[in-house]
């Protein structure tokens, strides 16, 4: 897949999913986590959680979210 271009959502046909990694317990990089699409209408996503496939949760805004002391 070309990275500057990314498929369309197939929910709406409006937003393009984007891919999203994350950081695991251990700290290694986790690589295309989840999936989410890029418009806050639709809010379809799609995560890798210990193996099960998760789609749709609800998204929170993150706002409100402090980052953890290291």
């Amino acid at each position: 897949m070309d990275i500057s271009s990314f498929p369309k959502c197939q929910k709406c046909n409006k937003g393009d999913l984007v891919p999203l990694s994350d950081f695991g317990s251990q700290g290694a990089s986790i690589h295309f986590k989840a999936w989410a699409c890029t418009s806050p209408e639709c809010g379809f996503n799609i995560k890798i959680r210990n193996g099960d496939l998760y789609i749709d949760e609800p998204i929170a805004s993150g706002a409100l979210h402090s980052p953890r002391l290291r």
